[in-house]
């Protein structure tokens, strides 16, 4: 019974479409139990040679070049080794996906009733079935190819790339000219380009630096403070050093060679250059993942509860299906009849269309999503959309421009100074990691550049690397080859901590003694309730005899100044909040600013904000009492990567549905840690990897947009799960009411076929449905048990009527006998399939439909054709393929009060179901 327990997990494998579901590719394919993370002989022996080789000697066997390859070289080894993806599961060709659309319950049977048709030499009947065999199998074809193609797109427009050195003509074409043509050729130098991560071949060499993503498994080249996070890898929390040549004990496993990078992991700080040792699933990564397949994972929470829905339904179809079978053999006598109308009954309640038409409607609604740019990397994260109540944010980007202005470059006592702005260009000038917003606004002041005359006077020495625990990043230059000059940027606070003195007028210092301290933060308090960030700048001067720095060396500093950014608020912002509110999504603001500047910019933003909280002071809270203070407060600041974790997970643990929306490498922790990752396509590779959701414009007002779109998604899935489960339940009964007190069947196998086929039909557009306002005003959150309160309330409704006809064709019409049957059962074919149509529009809105709610106008024609022909069918030339007969006129008036008491007692019970339980 597991296949049945998971039949939507199912669905998704034999599709090949389980990578639209997957949380979090690289980051959680490793994490599964079981996982054995031991790597294959062959492979440990290639990245064994590798870290063991000298740097010439790993090029050469890679057939590799310090310039890197040639571009006419990696078409040549890409032709030979493939793209670099780890493919879990490749797309199913055409004809593969065609076989899987027709091999389900329904065409099955379909088939069967032809070829009976065909033996008993009705030909017409078996062409007729055949029609209908091709139009399920092709409905279903188009459906579920236009879903995965949609998707694939929506992934192909955030993929990550990596920047590669390609080097021009090769060196040894132009040795061949000039030796024998005694032509002088000239080689371009090697460039640095962006490519996609997908396109990388073994010998590429790649430039790696602060938020990369780790492409392929690479041999290191160059380092400069290169540390790097593989706790996916080995379990590791901190993250690891790694160097061009091996440093340590000798050692027979790659994980502990620290001169190799693995696939899936992510640079922390520094730099490095790397060459690429292997690709795709010829990585470590890749052999793992490979390891594991679908059936290894649990289902996640959306997954789980499509699963459950379709379960309530095949059990009842596994109860049901026997009595009808065995009620029908004893009462008729026709134990084959009653066989193939019991394999009829079960096919209609087996709910084999449900993964199609949820999987089309978050694929339709995903490409929505996209034209609100608003990207979807994992359909079912849409439900988590839908029912996001918290949403974290940081507030540079999102409540500000994300355009940042250099406002002011004063000394230690807020006046004006030019020699803040030069330090302070340097530094940025030469840093060589993750070159933030902030750096970018001094690289504004070009002029500086032709004034400092860096390319004669100053040459970089080192670099000592940013990180989220010292908040601060130096270089060291050398000015005109004279001295050293160590100058160190970076958070007011953590400067201050590793200064001694401060720098008063051109030359002339003084202690940093207790007074002074007082002095300096009055200033940077003054200018941070301006609104204004400040970054304090450090200096030292050393002598010219060491080249390699190291965090030690950060002290004994003298404070030069500070420069101070304006970070304006967005004019979308407060109408974006104030949307949000009304749509039951409380905004928490999680940010590693200083807290004055974030508080005078919530203000101005009409964020309520009754305290900030800081990081510090949740270190001494326990899970308990973080608990409760998550609740109260929505805005932190000065925040570490682990804060900003542990309050999402706060968040969750108090019932929450939390979205995280980040950008930065200390946002990975707290992306993986949400309901929802949220992420903008200008994030570093990390960011983007750990988000579910990629936004094209980093804007709440997007975010809002897409929280709208995402619950009308939701809403649409839920309205056809509701649908299909109360319609079988109600179906159930009548049938085994039917059963048991008719001398023929209620209806033929094939003309239930038909009913369940045009029902499914009508179905099709309800993707493009609309939703009413006020069921997506409040969260929409997944409750299976809602759903089964729901389908016992409604379902039975439709077996009133349905008992009603059968009275009605029995004495009004006198089809009681086995003569008759046609006739009863042409009768009970048409209200029937009126009633599961309508109950589209019934259903769909808790409103009065057609009046104070409209569906949309695809839905609207599907369902009215289907309408028409369901009526057509018996009264028209195809009525004898499938042994309907034409109706008496007179049933007609019947058939129309039948179908408007429908509707009325659906109304009420409606009005009474949302009195007592609410809609959603």
């Amino acid at each position: 019974m597991n296949f049945l327990k998971s039949l939507f997990v199912s669905f998704l494998r034999t599709r090949h479409t389980m990578r639209h579901f997957r949380r979090l590719m690289i980051l959680d394919s490793l994490s599964g139990p079981g996982v054995t993370r031991g790597v294959p002989d062959d492979l440990a022996r290639e990245l064994m040679q590798a870290a063991n080789d000298s740097v010439p000697g790993v090029l050469a066997r890679l057939h590799s070049h310090e310039d890197g390859l040639t571009s006419a070289e990696v078409d040549l080894i890409a032709e030979r080794v493939g793209p670099n993806e780890v493919e879990h599961e490749k797309p199913l060709r055409w004809w593969q996906h065609l076989w899987h659309c027709y091999k389900n319950p329904f065409n099955l049977l379909l088939t069967v009733l032809a070829a009976v048709s065909f033996f008993t030499e009705d030909y017409k009947a078996a062409v007729v079935i055949g029609l209908m065999v091709v139009l399920s199998t092709l409905i279903r074809f188009v459906q579920e190819g236009r879903s995965s193609r949609a998707a694939e797109r929506l992934k192909e427009m955030v993929s990550n790339t990596a920047t590669v050195i390609r080097r021009g003509l090769a060196t040894d074409v132009v040795e061949v000219a000039k030796r024998y043509f005694d032509v002088q050729l000239h080689t371009r130098p090697p460039v640095r380009m962006e490519v996609p991560i997908k396109a990388l071949v073994p010998g590429e060499l790649v430039v790696l630096s602060a938020g990369d993503m780790i492409p392929a498994d690479c041999r290191v080249l160059l380092a400069k403070d290169l540390f790097v996070s593989q706790s996916a890898m080995t379990g590791e929390s901190l993250p690891v050093e790694k160097f061009p040549e091996h440093r340590g004990s000798a050692s027979r496993n790659p994980l502990e060679m620290n001169n190799l990078l693995f696939m899936g992991t992510n640079v922390v700080s520094g730099s490095a250059t790397a060459v690429v040792v292997t690709t795709g699933n010829r990585t470590y990564f890749g052999v793992l993942a490979t390891r594991v397949t679908a059936s290894d994972r649990a289902p996640t929470s959306f997954q789980a509860g499509v699963n459950s829905v379709s379960w309530l339904l095949i059990r009842f179809a596994l109860v049901m299906v026997p009595i009808v079978l065995l009620v029908n053999g004893f009462t008729k006598g026709n134990w084959t009849e009653a066989f193939l109308f019991a394999l009829s009954v079960a096919v209609g309640l087996t709910p084999e269309m449900l993964p199609m038409i949820v999987t089309s409607t978050l694929a339709k609604g995903a490409v929505i999503l996209s034209r609100k740019k608003v990207i979807v990397k994992r359909l079912d994260a849409i439900q988590n959309f839908g029912a996001m109540d918290v949403l974290c944010t940081d507030k540079t980007g999102t409540l500000t421009q994300d355009k940042i202005f250099l406002e002011r470059h004063t000394d230690v006592f807020g006046q004006d100074s030019d020699d803040v702005l030069k330090y302070a260009y340097l530094n940025s000038y030469y840093q060589t990691g993750l070159k933030n917003l902030l750096d970018r606004a001094v690289l504004d002041h070009a002029g500086l550049q032709a004034e400092l005359k860096l390319a004669q006077d100053y040459q970089k020495v080192d670099e000592i690397p940013f990180d989220f625990e010292r908040r601060r990043m130096s270089v060291v230059v050398s000015e005109q080859n004279h001295h050293h000059e160590l100058i160190c940027k970076g958070a007011v606070e953590e400067i201050l901590a590793a200064c001694t003195r401060v720098q008063v007028g051109g030359s002339e210092s003084l202690l940093l003694d207790a007074a002074m301290l007082e002095r300096v933060r009055s200033v940077t308090s003054d200018l941070n309730e301006q609104g204004l960030r400040v970054v304090a700048v450090a200096m030292k001067e050393v002598p010219p005899n060491k080249s390699i720095y190291a965090i030690g060396d950060e002290a004994e500093l003298t404070l030069i100044g500070y420069i101070a950014f304006l970070d304006p608020p967005k004019e979308s912002t407060a109408p974006a909040l104030k949307a949000l509110a009304e749509h039951g999504v409380s905004v928490k603001v999680l940010t590693g600013d200083n807290e004055l500047v974030t508080a005078k910019i919530c203000r101005e933003v009409g964020l309520p904000l009754e305290r900030v909280i800081l990081g510090q002071q949740l270190d001494a809270l326990d899970e308990a009492a973080l608990s409760a203070l998550v609740e109260r407060y929505n805005v932190f600041a000065k925040l570490t990567p682990l804060h900003k974790e542990r309050i999402v997970r706060a968040l969750r643990g108090n019932g929450h549905v939390v979205g995280f929306m980040g950008d930065g490498i200390n946002d990975a922790p707290a992306l993986r840690a949400a309901d929802i990752g949220i992420s903008v396509d200008s994030a570093v590779d990390i960011a983007k990897e750990a988000a579910d959701i990629i936004l094209l414009e980093k804007s709440l007002m997007v975010l809002e947009e897409g929280v709208i779109e995402g619950r009308k998604t939701f809403s649409n899935m839920l309205k056809y799960i509701r649908m299909t489960a109360s319609s079988n339940f109600g179906n159930v009964f009548s049938v085994l009411v039917a059963s048991a007190f008719l001398p023929f069947l209620p209806m033929l196998p094939l003309q239930l076929l038909v009913q369940n086929l045009l029902y499914d039909i009508s179905q099709i557009a309800i993707p493009f449905d609309n939703v009413d306002e006020d069921l997506v005003k409040k969260p929409l959150k997944w409750n299976p048990g809602d759903i089964g309160r729901f389908m016992v309330f409604f379902g039975p409704i439709s077996s009133i009527f349905d008992i009603t006809t059968f009275c009605l064709m029995w004495y009004v019409f006198k089809a009681n006998t086995v003569q008759d049957q046609s006739l009863f059962q042409s009768g009970w074919f048409v209200v029937g399939l009126l009633t599961q149509t309508l109950i589209v529009h019934m259903i769909r809105t808790p409103r009065l439909p057609f009046i104070q709610s409209r569906a949309a106008l695809p839905l609207t024609l599907m369902t009215l054709f289907i309408m028409a022909l369901g009526i057509f069918l018996p009264m028209g030339p195809l009525g004898e393929y499938f042994k309907l007969v034409p109706l008496p006129l007179l049933y007609f008036p019947f058939m129309v009060a039948i179908v408007l008491g429908y509707m009325v007692l659906t109304q009420w019970m409606k009005a009474f179901y949302v009195r007592r339980f609410g809609w959603q």
